[in-house]
């Protein structure tokens, strides 16, 4: 005999503003199998549970039945307070009246009366619920971390020091990211590579941490605590366990300061073989394949050149060096695979997005991007920390910074504010103004976002104590033009608080272009089973309560990879995302959440239909044995590890063999028919 408790949340003025609580407890007193129907302002309170609790106690109910807001925010509280009470936490259900309807419905009677059935439908299924036991999973205590910037640095250094073995994997031939490009950073102006020098070199000797540099994540298998990772660790052609780091190579090549550095963007010159940058870890060279004169004559049956080779007392330089496939077993995953800029000169594979081809960036010279303004004004840049113009090498008197390239356009970009644009906008109007004192900054923008400590001020000070011009306007188009024999890029904007045109005359533009994912992040979250969105962010759990967690469990996120965010806050979310895979792996087995598909192998027709819908690769096919162990059948089973529960397998299954363990098609029947009523 069901015996179950309704306990009706206000929520404040959440709910009760729009829900007659005290009509809908009344109401649900008279469907079968309610004990008690009862209401309290905050039942997620310490108060409201204890209410809950000693119903359960005094009463003896078999169901608990909590209409409030989504379970999403409080379910796990509400498992725990009926767990302590000493029923199983899987007999309860929650009807959400807040998001689904008191804030949906102004109509008062309308939403009382849909209160009501959203509760009737959820007493129903309670009534169908049954005891269920959490899965126990064993998990390897072992992490990996995908990228190695600030954030990805953070998170081993974090997963590290709390005893744990980490292997970091990043795609460049040093760890750094953009961050070791930067010259300086806001709102402090401290050295960019001062601050993180120290940290990159820790994460290279750690030894909790295993640095996997010039590789890539090629196949992720396995699920949470047991996950298996592929690597693909990509040829350097160059041992950089006898490699000393001497320089003879790199200094020796032919090609030394004719191939564009990719470090600077292009804006600098490097080798054939060649350290990305002084400071990389590890400082090991890295071959070129596709500009060594060697490597290149040897696919046409040649061996040209080798001098780097000929100067290496160790012997480390190996041309006949080929992609290596590592695989590693890890529990938990860290994502930190940063940002770049948006391609401002052309079409990105997003064809909503068009570029600003009226700028001139990739047509004149002295239009840059800000992170190739960067390395111009970088001590360790190509011009040595001077700031000199691309096309002539003098130094310019007058940029325009132009702010919002392709952030907050629907038109020709993308609709999101790119957050730190401004900021960096301002620091680089400063360093500008302390390197060429008689130069003058100009700085065109939508609007001025400085939110965060020291942040306006910062802003403010480029301003009044700098010189920066700003005008409230955009730049509709660039154009080169000569005066006094010299090139000079004229910008026609406005100023819309002056209410006028507004035409500079500039020796050099520096176009804020907007934050977007790294190349290849979507296909990396199609390995990881990670959600994104359209453009290719990485999705959290939920944005307020689990902003570092993925819905694939195991899985976590921190830095630019996940949305826009300056230095403090990517080391903040990296050391919560550490914190996170730091919790998960210091237990000796995790716990899981049952309700995940279960396959009745006398119906499965092992049709395979499950297994190619499956966005988790969860179901396989299996041999079902009799005890002499020849084969009776194929069926599909389901890895209780992998499944996330999602139901995708359910709705494909045209023989109905499959059902959601908590979302069985007799409790969803019985919802249907309780709102049928």
């Amino acid at each position: 005999m069901a015996k179950i408790g309704v306990f009706t949340c206000w929520c404040g003025e959440n709910i009760a503003r729009n829900v007659d609580v005290e009509k809908v407890s009344e109401a649900i007193k008279n469907l079968p199998g309610v004990a008690c129907s009862m209401n309290y302002k905050y039942m997620c309170s310490e108060p409201g549970q204890s209410l809950i609790a000693s119903q359960i106690k005094e009463l003896g109910l078999t169901g608990v039945v909590v209409a409030s807001c989504s379970p999403h925010m409080h379910l796990k509280t509400f498992r725990k307070t009926c767990e302590t009470a000493g029923i199983n936490p899987y007999l309860i259900e929650m009807a959400n009246i807040r998001e689904q309807c008191s804030w949906v419905h102004p109509d008062k009677e309308i939403a009382t009366a849909k209160a009501i059935e959203l509760i009737h439908m959820a007493v129903e299924k309670v009534r169908r619920n049954h005891a269920l036991a959490p899965i126990k999973v064993p998990v390897t205590k072992r992490a990996l971390v995908i990228g190695a910037g600030v954030a990805g640095i953070q998170a081993a250094l974090d997963i590290a020091a709390g005893g744990v073995e980490v292997i970091v994997v990043e795609k460049e031939p040093s760890v750094g990211g953009k961050m070791a490009g930067l010259s300086e950073t806001f709102p402090t102006l401290d050295c960019s590579q001062c601050i993180l020098t120290p940290r990159m070199v820790e994460v290279g000797q750690h030894p909790n941490i295993k640095l996997m540099t010039y590789s890539e994540v090629e196949k992720v298998d396995g699920f949470v605590g047991n996950f298996k990772v592929t690597i693909r660790k990509k040829a350097r052609y160059v041992d950089i366990n006898k490699c000393t780091g001497c320089g003879s190579c790199w200094n020796a090549c032919p090609l030394k300061g004719k191939i564009p550095n990719a470090f600077d963007y292009n804006l600098g010159n490097r080798g054939a073989i060649y350290i990305p940058f002084p400071q990389a870890v590890p400082a090991r060279p890295t071959i070129d394949a596709e500009n060594c004169m060697r490597i290149k004559s040897m696919a046409k049956g040649k061996e040209l050149c080798g001098i780097c080779s000929k100067k290496c007392q160790t012997e480390a330089i190996n041309f006949h060096d080929k992609d290596e496939f590592v695989e590693v077993e890890v529990g938990a995953i860290v994502a930190a695979t940063g940002y770049q800029l948006y391609s401002i000169k052309k079409e990105q594979e997003n064809p909503n997005i068009k570029g600003y081809g009226e700028y001139g960036y990739g047509k004149y010279k002295d239009v840059v991007d800000s992170l190739q303004f960067e390395r111009l004004i970088s001590a360790s840049g190509p011009t040595g920390g001077e700031p000199q113009r691309p096309s002539d090498h003098e130094v310019p008197k007058t940029v325009v910074f132009i702010q919002c390239v392709g952030s907050r356009d629907n038109a020709k970009g993308i609709s999101y504010c790119s957050k730190i644009c401004c900021m960096y906008t301002a620091k680089h109007t400063m360093l500008f103004k302390h390197k060429v004192h008689d130069g003058q900054a100009h700085v065109f923008y939508m609007d001025i976002r400085s939110g965060g400590k020291m942040y306006d001020e910062f802003v403010r000070r480029a301003i009044e104590q700098d010189g920066a011009q700003y005008h409230r306007g955009r730049v509709s188009k660039i154009e080169e033009i000569v005066v006094d024999g010299k090139k000079k890029l004229r910008c026609y904007g406005a100023d819309t608080l002056a209410g006028q045109p507004c035409v500079v005359d500039a020796d050099m533009v520096v176009l804020a272009g907007a934050i977007m994912p790294s190349s290849g992040v979507t296909s990396l979250a199609q390995k990881l089973s990670v959600g994104y969105n359209e453009y290719g962010f990485l999705s959290e759990s939920h944005p307020k309560l689990r902003p570092v967690e993925t819905n694939a469990a195991g899985v976590f996120v921190c830095g630019a990879c996940q949305g826009p965010k300056d230095i403090p806050e990517t080391v903040a979310q990296a050391s919560a995302a550490a914190g996170k895979a730091l919790i998960m792996l210091s237990q000796p087995m995790l716990t899981r959440e049952p309700e995940i598909a279960k396959v009745d192998e006398n119906l499965c027709a092992a049709c395979g239909a499950c297994v190619k819908a499956c966005p988790y690769q969860a179901i396989s096919k299996e041999q079902v044995l009799d005890r002499r162990g020849n084969l009776i059948k194929m069926t599909s089973r389901v890895n209780q590890g992998l499944c996330m529960g999602c139901g995708t397998c359910v709705a494909v299954c045209p023989s109905k063999s499959i059902d959601l363990i908590g979302f069985t098609d007799d409790q969803v029947y019985a919802q249907i028919e309780a709102l049928c009523e």
